[in-house]
């Protein structure tokens, strides 16, 4: 097979969760352990570190991987999902793996898999596990798909682990309440590895902290011991400064990644950083400030609060669940524009309700649908929108509402797109 032959045998064959949700989910570990045994446990060859969250896990591990390229590290760095190439999810120094080497990969085992039935996730998981033994890279940031304790990627030991922070989302799967969330997230702690927790939340603190207790894990909230400001002084088009209060120093530098709820992230990543340095003599010199300034042009991180167009100010970003559109709506209230633009996209598993109900009423709505099977039908989601009195026209496709938004809005306008990541990838 061809690469395009390659692609389309894994899209269509093996179960993924992004198109299709519930059907492609799997409860246990039986094909990831599989995989495993099937490729000789790559992901003993080389350290790592593991990235849980409800939100930031993206934009914590990018930065991660940035930092670990500026303080000279081959770096891997798998994620999900992609945005418009699926190699976007397995990077070692910002590269994408080659086109051979997936072709390969699935030719190799191909026989192996119609036995195994492993889901999308679980075979791109392995493959990367595969190309990072064999580019012989230091280190790999490895963020997980969904939850942490029964997640694929949850057959690593790391070397530290990373929860960002817990809310609702997933919730048919990992539990109805943050306690149950939490549980399901701290899967990832291993026995005496250290672990860094974003956010201190009432219901998931306590959680975390029994959990690390019981692996003799050190845990560190980084909310407790980092503090970072946004320096609104200066503004620069596409870049953010911030300084960040730790371990009894302080540090300047700029963030391209400009939406406010970043400076939770960069506080996470910075104790990381911190624990890093004390706990390893590998890290002993480690640096964040060139890593973070450089974590687009590192990583090719995109999604996140991206500019698109300076006039009219478009916007995009990929936040989806009720805490990521929290954070959205509070920074658009912050701005200044005459007129809001929203093209607005959801998938039909999430809590649409409580997202609509959340979103600002002073918006003309622009309802599309991603072209995924899980995507809500625009009509529906316009329907659904009138009972907030949330109103704008329905388009037949992503791009329509795109393009009627951009036309609708003059200089002073602002036009946003957001509510799935799949409608911020046919924007971008």
């Amino acid at each position: 097979m061809n690469y395009q032959q390659t692609l389309d045998y894994m899209f269509s064959r093996l179960p993924m969760f992004q198109r299709i949700g519930a059907a492609a989910y799997k409860a246990n570990l039986d094909n990831t352990l599989a995989l495993c045994e099937l490729t000789g446990h790559p992901y003993r060859k080389f350290r790592s570190i593991h990235v849980a969250g409800t939100n930031g896990k993206g934009s914590v591990s990018h930065m991660l991987a940035s930092i670990m390229q500026e303080n000279g590290l081959k770096t891997g760095l798998f994620t999900s999902p992609h945005l418009k190439d699926f190699r976007e999810r397995i990077k070692v120094n910002g590269e994408m793996v080659t086109r051979e080497f997936v072709t390969g990969f699935i030719e190799k085992y191909k026989r192996d898999f119609e036995k195994i039935s492993p889901s999308f996730f679980e075979m791109t998981f392995a493959m990367a596990m595969c190309w990072f033994e064999e580019m012989q890279v230091d280190i790999a940031i490895i963020e997980t798909g969904m939850g942490g304790r029964l997640d694929s990627t949850n057959v690593i030991t790391p070397i530290l682990s990373i929860i960002t922070n817990v809310g609702y989302d997933h919730t048919q799967f990992l539990g109805k309440t943050l306690e149950e969330i939490a549980a399901e997230k701290a899967g990832i702690i291993k026995s005496e590895v250290p672990v860094v927790i974003g956010e201190t939340l009432p219901g998931s603190a306590d959680v975390f902290r029994e959990i690390a207790f019981q692996k003799n894990a050190p845990i560190v909230f980084a909310d407790k011991v980092v503090k970072v400001v946004r320096d609104g002084r200066h503004p620069v088009a596409g870049e953010m400064m911030v300084t960040a209060f730790h371990s009894l120093r302080k540090s300047i530098f700029k963030s391209p990644l400009t939406g406010n709820y970043q400076l939770k992230n960069i506080a996470t990543v910075i104790a990381a950083a911190d624990l890093l340095q004390t706990t390893y003599a590998l890290f002993a010199d480690l640096t964040v400030t060139a890593g973070v300034h450089n974590t687009i042009k590192n990583t090719g991180l995109a999604g996140r609060w991206q500019v698109l167009k300076e006039k009219p100010l478009t916007i995009c970003d990929i936040g989806h669940n009720p805490d990521g559109i929290s954070e959205i709506v509070h920074q658009l209230n912050s701005m200044d524009f005459n007129q809001l633009h929203f093209v607005l996209g959801v998938v039909n598993d999430k809590d649409i309700d409580k997202m609509l109900s959340l979103l600002p009423m002073n918006a003309r709505y622009y309802f599309c649908k991603a072209d995924i099977p899980r995507g809500l039908d625009a009509n529906e989601l316009h329907e659904k929108a009138l009972g907030f009195e949330l109103f704008g026209e329905s388009y037949p496709s992503v791009r329509a509402a795109y393009h009627a938004a951009v036309s609708n809005a003059t200089d002073n306008d602002l036009v946003f797109i957001g509510g799935s990541a799949f409608v911020v990838a046919e924007v971008i």
